[in-house]
């Protein structure tokens, strides 16, 4: 049995909606690797899948830690791979849905851990650090390895920050490039990996009404909501798209049609990131999709492809090496 079905792919391509069909239909739980709905008083801006979607299909890290707390990816992989034990010890495939490319490469293929620390590198930052705080080497990490930056979530993870910044120093190439090309330590799972394929300015119109459906569905309140319970530090340090701008609506400091579109621009820039990874593994398999049009075809496609694939053993092709995005 192939223990892992991975749905990915950029924002708002449809990927909760046919983890829940298929998940219906294989009569099995879904695994959320989306690092930011694991949040609790999250669930709009994320677009967690809501109460009613959770009630046809069982989900797994959705809305089970307060926006204070930390998911690393390592542990992420740890107790996800539980779940997945589990639902293979009764026989069923696991659908493992997200966009978040660091948490699944984590999950599926363990994590990398990359050079030999450098003593010297690593007090030179912690120093940097130290004289002109976390935010600016969170910024330096930004630009030089976005996708690793995605993962986490807060300036204050300075562990992390200078050890991905130490090892671009080291090797001149993003933590998350490395992460995703080489072999790692934990063994690696057999996985079937699914993607659906849209045209670009398609994704975008997709991604524009998202955004707008987020804030008819009480956005601003469900951001006011946080910031009154005290989470409004967290806010700022959490990267999950569109909350700074919210919270900066709030304080006074934009419009809201300023905020809403500041948002609107992150999400397409954050989609352009999540293909560029996303198109970087081969093992992928990119099924089209239309506007407007059914995902029974999709369906139909992916349980060929499971049955296709349960009796062989996925060998994973060697990655070229990716593009900065």
């Amino acid at each position: 049995m192939i223990p892992i079905l991975a749905l990915v792919g950029p924002t708002a391509s449809g990927k909760t909606a046919l983890a829940i069909e298929l998940a219906r239909r294989l009569d099995t739980e879904i695994i959320s690797a989306d690092s930011m709905q694991f949040y609790k008083g999250m669930e709009i801006g994320t677009a967690a899948p809501t109460r009613e979607e959770q009630a046809r299909a069982k989900h797994h890290f959705v809305s089970f830690l307060d926006p204070g707390e930390q998911m690393a990816a390592g542990e992420f992989e740890r107790l996800a791979r539980k779940v997945i034990a589990d639902l293979n010890a009764r026989g069923k495939i696991a659908v493992v849905v997200g966009g978040s490319g660091l948490y699944i490469s984590a999950l599926v293929d363990g994590l990398f851990q990359g050079p030999k620390r450098h003593p010297a590198i690593r007090e030179r930052l912690k120093a940097e650090a130290r004289e002109c705080g976390n935010a600016h080497l969170m910024d330096r990490l930004r630009r030089l390895d976005p996708d690793y930056a995605d993962s986490l979530t807060s300036e204050n993870d300075l562990v992390r920050i200078v050890r991905a910044l130490e090892v671009y120093e080291i090797t001149g190439q993003p933590f998350s490039r490395l992460h995703q090309e080489h072999r790692v330590q934990a063994e690696p799972l057999d996985a079937l990996f699914v993607a659906l394929d849209w045209e670009r300015e398609a994704l975008y119109e997709r991604i524009t009404r998202r955004v707008d459906e987020m804030v008819q569905l009480g956005w601003v309140e469900e951001v006011s909501i946080l910031i009154g319970h005290g989470y409004g530090p967290h806010i700022d340090r959490l990267k999950a798209l569109g909350y700074r701008e919210i919270a900066a609506y709030l304080r006074g400091e934009k419009t809201l049609d300023e905020a809403v579109e500041a948002t609107k621009m992150h999400h397409r820039r954050y989609a352009k990131r999540q293909l560029t990874w996303f198109r970087g593994d081969e093992r992928i398999h990119w099924l089209p999709a239309t506007p407007g049009g059914s995902a029974t075809a999709s369906i139909d496609q992916i349980l060929i492809l499971i049955n296709t694939n349960q009796q062989k053993t996925i060998k994973k092709p060697r990655l070229q090496p990716r593009t900065g995005s």
